[in-house]
C-alpha cells in the first residue's frame, strides 16, 4: 500500500486558541491544526513519523486544546507527548453531541460516523444531510432538517470489494482499484474492475435516489479516500470535502469544552 505523506500550511499562526486534531486509524494519524474553526494545517503520516510531526506542529503552532479520536491504540509514549502540548479531549460515545442521536445502539456508533454527524451540523444546521464515506466500508449517515441523527448504512469499501473476490475465489487475482475504460470488461481484470467500480457507483446513486425520494432537498456530501476516485462515475449531484471528519473532531471539541 502506498503510504501518502502530505503537510499542508494554508495560513502561519498568527494568535492563540488553536486546536490539534489526531485521528488515530490502524495504519496511520491524521493530524489537523485549527483555528477560529478554519483548517490552517493538516497531514497524514504513518504512526513511526508521530513524534516528529508533533514537534514540528509544537514549534510552528500555538496549541490551546487538542482532540483525541482513535480506532487504534496509541503508545503511551505518543500520548505523554499530546499531554505535553495542551489538555486532551477524547471523542467518546459518552461526549455532548450536537444533535440528537436516535440510533437504537449509540455505544455502537463508529467514532468517525459520529464526527462527520456532527460536521453536517456544523456546516449544513437544519437541513436533509447524507454523508457518504468512502473508506475501508462505505458508510452512509443521514440528519434530518431537524437535527436528528437517524443512522444509516455500511457496506464494504472498493478494497475490501476486491479482497474478498481474491480471499473467497480459487483463481481471481487481487488487483488494486482501477478506473475501467468501458462498461463491459473483455478479460478477467476488466471485469472485475467494472464489477467493483460500477457495482459501487451504482450502490451509491442507488441510496442517494432513495433517501431523495423520502426527504426533500436533500444534501449528499461524500468523503472519504476512495472519494476523488468514484466521484467521476457517480451519477447524482454531490458535494465531496475531504476534510469533512476532521471538521467533525473539531467541532466535538469545540462544542464540548467552549463555555
Amino acid at each position: 500500500m502506498r503510504i501518502l505523506c502530505v503537510q499542508v500550511v494554508l495560513l502561519r499562526p498568527i494568535s492563540l486558541g488553536m486546536n490539534l486534531i489526531v485521528d488515530v486509524g490502524n495504519s496511520l494519524i491524521k493530524v489537523a491544526v485549527f483555528q477560529d474553526s478554519q483548517l490552517i494545517h493538516k497531514e497524514t503520516i504513518i504512526k513511526s513519523e508521530f513524534k516528529t510531526a508533533l514537534e514540528i506542529i509544537k514549534n510552528d503552532f500555538t496549541i490551546s486544546k487538542i482532540a483525541l479520536s482513535k480506532v487504534a491504540d496509541l503508545p503511551e509514549n505518543y500520548r505523554l507527548k499530546l499531554e505535553k502540548i495542551a489538555t486532551i479531549f477524547e471523542i467518546s460515545h459518552t461526549i455532548k453531541l450536537p444533535f440528537k442521536n436516535l440510533y437504537t445502539t449509540p455505544q455502537t456508533l463508529g467514532l468517525d460516523r459520529i464526527a462527520l454527524a456532527a460536521a453536517a451540523t456544523k456546516l449544513y444546521a437544519y437541513k436533509n444531510v447524507l454523508v457518504i464515506d468512502a473508506g475501508t466500508c462505505i458508510t452512509y449517515d443521514f440528519i434530518n432538517k431537524s437535527n436528528e441523527y437517524l443512522g444509516g448504512a455500511i457496506s464494504p469499501g472498493v478494497y475490501m470489494r476486491y479482497k474478498a473476490m481474491n480471499t473467497f475465489t480459487g483463481k481471481l487475482p487481487l488487483l488494486d482499484p482501477n478506473l475501467p475504460k468501458s462498461f463491459i470488461g473483455n478479460s478477467t481484470a476488466t471485469s472485475m474492475h467494472s464489477g467493483v467500480v460500477y457495482g459501487t457507483c451504482a450502490e451509491i446513486d442507488g441510496t442517494i435516489t432513495r433517501y431523495k425520494q423520502q426527504y426533500e432537498d436533500l444534501t449528499v456530501i461524500l468523503t472519504g479516500g476512495d472519494a476523488q476516485f468514484l466521484r467521476e462515475n457517480i451519477k447524482n449531484g454531490i458535494f465531496a470535502n475531504s476534510n469533512f471528519l476532521l471538521v467533525g473532531l473539531n467541532y466535538l471539541l469545540e462544542f464540548n469544552t467552549d463555555k
